[in-house]
């Protein structure tokens, strides 16, 4: 979306249809949805998808950027309510059953987790690793982690293990086992 001077009403309906049928579409068929597809359901022209999003990084992001901050937000709320190794591992563990519950956002937060580049530089990126790097940073403090561990590390193997419960077919019990030799991997002598 232009940053600046306020968007027209009709642009502004065009991107919030757009937007609804791009996390309708993500969800039927994951990152790979038609974008042209996406714009036809949207009664929109090509064009028109382009000038709000020039690629499907940027539909992607926009599309999930509510459920990011929620994961975000959710950090810190755990933060507050559970020690520092606890919040860390449930708040993977959300990230994980998040990713997998929503097609398009593994996808999306993987891009995160890359090296450098315009991709690691997005608001969900930042959100995440900002969220990443709070509580891998105070488990450390308390001697429930590695001090060696880096957060982008963690969200790294985190993304790893969403990769393999989806590979699995796995559920709840499966993907806390799988996070649980994670976590005694990482954790502190």
């Amino acid at each position: 979306m232009t940053q600046g001077r306020p968007m027209r009403a009709d642009a502004r309906r065009n991107y919030e249809r757009l937007l609804k049928v791009a996390a309708q579409a993500f969800a039927e068929h994951g990152e790979s949805a038609s974008l042209d597809d996406i714009a036809k359901r949207a009664g929109v022209g090509s064009g028109t998808l382009y000038r709000h999003f020039p690629t499907r990084q940027a539909l992607l992001e926009a599309a999930y950027v509510d459920r990011i901050e929620a994961l975000g937000a959710r950090a810190d709320e755990l933060a507050t309510e559970l020690p520092p190794g606890e919040a860390l591992g449930e708040w993977l563990y959300e990230l994980v059953v998040g990713t997998l519950q929503v097609r398009g956002m593994k996808a999306l937060l993987g891009s995160a987790v890359t090296g450098g580049g315009a991709l690691a530089l997005t608001a969900c990126a930042t959100t995440v690793k900002g969220a990443a790097a709070r509580l891998v940073r105070a488990a450390q403090a308390r001697g429930a982690l590695r001090g060696d561990v880096e957060p982008i590390e963690v969200l790294r193997l985190v993304h790893g293990v969403a990769s393999a419960a989806e590979l699995a077919g796995a559920g709840e019990p499966e993907i806390r086992r799988y996070l649980s030799l994670l976590n005694e991997g990482l954790r502190a002598g």
